[in-house]
């Protein structure tokens, strides 16, 4: 068994592909609103200035999409894997030239090309954000998750919507 397929990591990856389409048809439904979440085993919080009915609508209709096999649903630009992605690969890429240097001197002059590196590992991650979501922290199968209830949440100055959801199983 794959650690992606231990029941606690499991369940997160498929709350944050059923959170992905929820903030995908949202967007749509409310264009120039933006919108967030986050995924753990028991469901998902969106951070958004929306009616709790239009979350839960969402939130069911993404699960709904996805078992229909609309795979893409679970992946979104707007993703933290597609940002860690990018962030780790510019900073190893930066960091390479640096970690050769060995005095002062020696490291500012490999600084431009540390920063070179750096921009060409920014580039170079873009492709992958999406490919790491697709097969790593999302699980578009939503197998038998089902949505229990959907609770308003306070989030600072704005509103959320937390998004209960448990396996069917045992």
């Amino acid at each position: 068994m794959s650690i992606l397929q231990l029941p606690l990591i499991l369940e997160t990856r498929r709350n944050h592909a059923i959170e992905h389409g929820a903030i995908h048809i949202l967007g749509a439904k409310f264009p120039g609103k933006s919108f967030a979440g986050h995924s753990n085993p028991t469901g998902f919080i969106i951070i958004g200035d929306v009616p709790l009915e239009d979350v839960a609508r969402a939130a069911a209709q993404s699960l709904t999409r996805l078992r229909a096999g609309e795979r893409q649903l679970a992946i979104h630009p707007g993703c933290g894997t597609n940002f860690a992605t990018s962030g780790l690969l510019a900073a190893t890429l930066a960091w390479l030239p640096l970690s050769v240097g060995r005095t002062r001197r020696s490291k500012l002059l490999l600084l431009p090309f540390a920063i070179l590196l750096g921009v060409f590992g920014y580039a170079l991650a873009q492709p992958f954000g999406p490919v790491i979501q697709a097969r790593i922290t999302t699980e578009a199968d939503p197998g038998d998750t089902r949505i229990t209830k959907v609770t308003p949440v306070r989030f600072g100055r704005g509103n959320a919507h937390y998004v209960t959801t448990r396996p069917t199983g045992p």
